[in-house]
């Protein structure tokens, strides 16, 4: 569909909707006017071409598929990155990328269109065909995802009558017509399954039964029109809706959560399959919070008792690389670096050892495929808190899953075997024998990442200052008699909107209070061009009071309050209706009094000079005056200087710790929001380490501009390189499975013995092995200490194998370490080495 005729249809919905609401019709006129009706299709599943599905799993080219899926968002990483995403992903055991579609950036105003650069949405489904992967599709369009306004673009805030998410006629018109752009260019280039393309599965709205009942019977009534429109665009593959327990048939509802396995209740219908759309691989962090850190034993347990319990065939790891919310993206108070603690970290390096437990994981559970997906499935007790789910074919195939929900070790008998399940935990049975995996016993190496210095820009001679002007009200175009929304008045252009008065003070020298309430993030406060404090809210409270005592003299008096936003808001009802900024100014103490301000003359300016006059960029930078770096370093500053580009290919972060809040700028490229001096509870920044894609780089010359809103230091800014530097692996008789045998016609339980396997990222050796003991070490490649049982020359075999060597298997056995140190001991083998 060409731009002109998407245009058309923007121009189409907004005259059905002038002629609408002009005109007062009953709304099933408009609905007539502006929807066609689709037929739904039958409950027992849907037919189309490549991809149907039943009650056990999605079915693709007539196969029945078990299928392993992780989100990777395109406008998060860059196209350069998306390869190897994408290969690194294949290479943990998926066969599925999910990604949404992102409304906001692909329709910035309407009927325009941007499908370029990091948004090339084509560009990345066809990386992933490639790759030989399918692709979910999860258009939305709203998303929520952190993203700011939920994915929603802000000029659907000025169409009248509006309401986002409900059966209002202004805004099915416009999800419609987006809906069908991004569906009618997928089948351009061919890239539904139906058309042999690797588009499996499309979403339509997002998490919906969230907000539904806010809505009434408006509520529902969306449900069901989405739903049909999605079905009416006929993609030949089928549709879901998450966390939508009652959506309408064809679609499928799908859980999203950490714990779906539990809490899941099921698809609404015997003929849909059990689909996870979101397993929270961490948590999305925000400024002055702690990351969350979710274990790879937790994942795993909950994908296997999903698969087991729920009879799961489809799980996505929501994220499976993060990313980075460049430029002004990121929702609320959330950091730039996003699910940093996923298999993929913000970079794209492999983060271990989540990455290769789900990867044995996911081959574990493929070796179960045929009875999970056409077996008959039973499940009965093996203890209080112990149970077994056995999945069994008609030709016999067998495979079973033994669950643990105790905190303790537990000795369970299933099928006449004995079998111990370590605490909290699933054991994977194949053949309803050998056990080949536990959730509990984590066999992959660890990792662990540091920064490595390039750069320092430590010189004052090198940095150069652009003071931001500090606006009055008679400087001020935009004149209002009340304080205005913020959102309203910058339409997103901006995270800035200055609020200015001036009044009349008629004695001298009174000590005052000024007093500002904000629903705005941040609020900084400026008297007579002169700085004189800030406030800021959080993610839990996001609005901003200011209470801080202000001197006046005795003439005229101009006061300019900046209100800043950290991103919009994104979920939750109505969130058209939402507003920030400023509510209430007051000044305690004027005279024997105080006067309120809230209903005054006042001046406005959306965004800062060093915006308008694009400060960031090469060639519009000299529409403002810099200077030398001065001494004091006020709020509102712009620095910039310049930068070569680190040797190598290892992941290039800033280091900003001694900044405090603003955005920066890599060759005219905004690579996010800082906020640095917003700490945890423990006092450490949520984050100091700034992603800046080797694709922004040049070789030399990078032009580095930065915002500063309170007053950091940029003269301790370093540009450093990320790599994994150290990596640990650690096997044990008690870490692996045991595998059952048949010997003498009698069963025998043995553990197999396997290596501890090191290896370094691309381009690096093993320089030095940091720790290595043969025997009973205790602790883990967290915290580890030689035990009692230890082989002297342990080092010595390590170092003789690995030193040198990207790659190195030692074994753990006696024979590799010439002897056995203590006999009756179990043995174990934890290596730790570092990577250069």
């Amino acid at each position: 569909m060409s731009d002109k005729k998407n245009a058309r249809e923007v121009e189409v919905c907004g005259l059905i909707r002038d002629f609408c609401f002009g005109l007062e019709m009953v709304w099933w006129l408009c609905w007539v006017v502006l929807v066609a009706a689709v037929v739904v299709g039958a409950a027992s599943g849907v037919q189309g071409g490549g991809v149907s599905y039943d009650g056990r799993s999605l079915i693709v080219d007539g196969q029945q598929k078990m299928l392993f899926s992780g989100s990777i968002h395109y406008p998060r990483s860059t196209p350069e990155m998306w390869p190897s995403l994408i290969s690194k992903a294949k290479e943990g055991g998926l066969d599925v990328i999910q990604t949404y579609v992102f409304w906001s950036q692909h329709e910035p105003q309407p009927g325009q269109y941007n499908f370029e650069g990091r948004y090339d949405l084509v560009r990345f489904i066809k990386e992933i065909q490639a790759q030989g992967l399918y692709a979910t599709l999860r258009i939305g369009p709203y998303i929520e995802a952190e993203w700011s306004y939920g994915g929603l673009p802000f000029w659907l805030h000025d169409v009248p009558g509006i309401i986002y998410r409900s059966d209002n006629e202004p805004f099915k018109c416009y999800m419609q017509n987006f809906t069908t752009k991004i569906v009618n260019l997928m089948k351009e280039e061919k890239l539904y399954a139906s058309q042999g393309g690797p588009i499996i599965l499309s979403q339509i709205e997002n998490e919906y039964k969230n907000v539904e009942g806010s809505f009434h019977e408006k509520g529902p009534a969306y449900v069901r029109w989405a739903a049909q429109m999605a079905v009416g665009l006929q993609t030949g593959v089928p549709w879901v809706m998450c966390k939508q327990d009652d959506a309408p048939d064809p679609v499928i509802n799908a859980c999203n959560g950490m714990m779906c396995g539990q809490t899941f209740a099921g698809p609404n219908s015997p003929n849909k399959p059990s689909i996870w759309t979101e397993n929270w691989t961490s948590f999305f962090q925000v400024f002055g919070g702690k990351p969350y850190i979710r274990s790879a034993e937790d994942i795993a347990f909950h994908v296997a008792l999903f698969i087991a319990a729920k009879k799961g065939s489809y799980i996505n790891y929501y994220m499976y690389h993060g990313g980075t919310n460049f430029g002004r993206t990121g929702s609320a108070y959330v950091t730039t670096s996003y699910y940093d603690q996923a298999p993929l970290d913000e970079y794209g390096l492999v983060r271990q050892p989540k990455w290769g437990h789900l990867k044995e994981l996911h081959s574990a559970i493929k070796l179960c495929t045929e009875p999970l997906l056409w077996g008959t499935h039973t499940n009965f007790s093996l203890g209080n808190l112990q149970e077994a789910h056995i999945f069994q074919g008609e030709s016999g195939e067998c495979s079973a899953f033994l669950v643990n929900n105790d905190a303790v070790i537990a000795k369970v008998n299933f099928q006449n075997l004995s079998y111990e399940l370590p605490q909290q935990s699933i054991s994977t049975l194949p053949d309803c024998k050998n056990v080949v995996f536990n959730t509990r016993k984590v066999s992959t190496q660890y990792s662990a990442r540091s920064t490595e210095l390039s750069q320092k820009f430590d010189s004052s001679d090198q940095w150069k200052e652009f003071r931001e002007v500090i606006p009055k009200f008679e400087e001020t175009s935009i004149t209002a008699d009340m304080l205005l929304d913020h959102m309203d008045a910058t339409k997103d252009v901006s995270d800035y909107l200055w609020y200015t008065f001036s009044f009349q003070n008629n004695s001298s020298d009174d000590q005052s209070l000024l007093q500002v309430d904000s629903l705005g993030h941040v609020v900084h406060a400026f008297l007579n061009k002169t700085y004189i404090g800030s406030a800021h809210g959080s993610y839990k409270n996001p609005g901003s009071s200011l209470n801080i005592s202000i001197s006046l003299s005795n003439g005229m008096t101009d006061v300019s309050l900046l209100s800043v936003m950290v991103g919009l808001p994104n979920s939750g009802a109505y969130l058209e209706h939402r507003v920030a900024g400023l509510r209430g100014v007051k000044i305690q103490g004027i005279g024997n009094g105080s006067q309120d301000f809230s209903k005054y003359q006042w001046g406005y300016q959306v965004g800062l000079v060093g915006e308008k006059f694009r400060a960031y960029n090469e060639e519009s930078s000299s529409e403002v005056q810099w200077n030398n770096l001065g001494t004091y370093k006020p709020p509102l500053t712009w620095y910039k200087t310049t930068f070569d580009a680190p040797a190598g290919d290892d992941p290039v972060v800033l280091n900003l710790s001694t900044m405090s809040k603003g955005e920066v700028w890599v060759n005219g490229q905004s690579i996010g929001r800082y906020w640095v001096s917003f700490h945890t509870d423990g006092g450490v920044p949520s984050q100091a380490l700034y992603h800046v894609p080797r694709s922004f780089i040049k070789p030399s010359g990078n032009l580095l501009v930065l915002l500063e809103e309170f007053g950091g230091d940029p003269l301790h800014i370093t540009l450093d390189t990320v790599t994994i530097s150290k990596v640990c692996g650690h096997v044990s008789e008690s870490h692996l499975p045991p595998v059952a045998s048949w010997g003498g016609g009698q069963h025998k339980t043995h553990h197999k013995r396997r290596s501890v396997q090191i290896e370094c990222p691309h381009g690096r050796i093993i320089s030095k092995i940091l720790f290595a003991s043969f025997g009973n070490p205790s602790g883990d490649c967290k915290s580890y200490a030689i035990g009692s049982c230890h082989s002297s020359n342990s080092k010595a075999v390590v170092e003789k194998a690995c030193l040198g060597r990207r790659h190195c298997s030692i074994p753990q056995s006696i024979k590799a370490f010439g002897g056995d140190p203590c006999s009756g001991t179990p043995k174990a083998l934890l290596v730790d080495a570092k990577c250069i």
